[in-house]
């Protein structure tokens, strides 16, 4: 086999495992529900709720939340409120505890610990069955508690993620952009075979049980999915329990948000490499495979196929064509993020998206062998 057979090889590999981890193992997904089917088994139950809040100098959004938070339909005895401030040093501390005659209790940090950290003292001080999770800037329906404990009446369940709703900048609802249904759909397929790889950080509900192993300096979201698998037990998507909150129209705030959301899932899976023992924990070390870690390689396939597909144009009008079509694509997509005025022409973010999520995830990589790990936060301003 000669080098042009080996850089063949090396380019349609690349392209078939780009493909896997973004179509490949969602179709799989879709053929397996057809024979394996884990139907969530819910009923009305009314288990005690601890309603945490973290927060971290939030004192132009706090009140709007915890306004909010008060209008949940789900019984105020079986449910307390805390709200877990990361030594805030604005006024957030005390627009919380102007709503303590309405049953709203502060937790705050001593020192600026990170979100989790805040999250742990707040789980330390409660007792509640069930722990719901939310940021600050999510607004939540009236029904959205009542509607993910239902699903704790099945036994399976460790963990339930809400879905993500987007409002734009006019107050509209949107969200509904091809990824953001590409990622709610994966998320169906996901609960239906067998278990969800991933919650959003946004709002999700968990077990005491799963949470009795709280790691301080891991992204809390994607642990409780895994220590809910350790544990023998399953996380659900919801269809009923509906998270929105605005879109960050920065771009380089919604990049930058991206890194440190990949730096701090690459932390966890580092932690969690074990759960990728097929022997041990069957199905699921292939959706963490496939999901997570396929997902995060995408950026050096695509280089790969990029470097690879520049070589054999040198020598193959066919592959000079694709290789046009790879600068073409990449081209579109530059000039669209770096445009200061958003095109009107809606699939012109899909390149731009997709190569965004990709850089986001080669910077987190190098962020991450740099020895970054990202303890500390700063919520972003929407």
């Amino acid at each position: 086999m000669d080098a042009s057979a080996y850089t063949q090889c090396l380019f349609w590999l690349s392209v078939a495992f780009i493909f896997y981890a973004y179509a490949g193992y969602p179709l799989m997904l879709l053929l397996l529900s057809a024979i394996r089917n884990r139907p969530v088994q819910t009923a009305p139950v009314c288990p005690r709720v601890a309603f945490i809040i973290t927060a971290y100098n939030e004192e132009k959004r706090i009140h709007d939340k915890l306004t909010n938070t008060l209008r949940l339909d789900y019984p105020r005895n079986r449910m307390e409120i805390v709200v877990a401030s990361d030594c805030s040093t604005d006024g957030t501390d005390d627009i919380v505890r102007s709503f303590q005659t309405s049953g709203v209790r502060l937790v705050r940090s001593d020192r600026k610990g990170g979100k989790e950290a805040a999250q742990q003292l707040a789980v330390e001080s409660t007792d509640g069955e069930i722990l719901v999770f939310s940021d600050t800037a999510t607004i939540l329906e009236p029904q959205a508690v009542s509607a993910i404990v239902k699903n704790f009446a099945d036994e399976s369940v460790g963990c339930v993620s809400s879905v993500d709703r987007f409002i734009d900048g006019d107050g509209m609802v949107s969200g509904e952009g091809a990824y953001v249904r590409y990622e709610m759909w994966l998320r169906r397929l996901e609960t239906r075979v067998n278990t969800l790889v991933g919650l959003s950080g946004s709002f999700f509900a968990a077990r005491r049980s799963v949470c009795r192993e709280w790691a301080p300096d891991l992204q809390s979201d994607f642990n409780t999915l895994l220590s809910s698998v350790r544990l023998g037990l399953r996380g659900v998507a919801d269809p009923e329990s509906v998270g929105y909150y605005h879109n960050l129209l920065d771009q380089r705030k919604e990049y930058e948000r991206k890194v440190r959301t990949i730096v701090r899932g690459i932390s966890v899976f580092m932690r969690s490499v074990s759960l990728l023992n097929p022997l041990r924990y069957h199905l699921f070390a292939w959706q963490l495979f496939s999901h997570k870690l396929c997902r995060w390689l995408v950026p050096f396939a695509m280089i790969a196929a990029l470097v690879a597909n520049g070589w054999l144009a040198l020598s193959s009008p066919v592959y000079r064509v694709i290789l046009l079509v790879q600068v073409g694509f990449y081209s579109l997509a530059l000039v669209y993020m770096l445009s200061r005025r958003v095109p009107s022409v809606g699939m012109l973010r899909i390149p731009s998206f997709f190569v965004m999520v990709n850089l986001s995830i080669l910077d987190a990589w190098m962020r991450y062998f740099r020895g970054e790990r990202i303890v500390s936060w700063t919520p972003s301003k929407r």
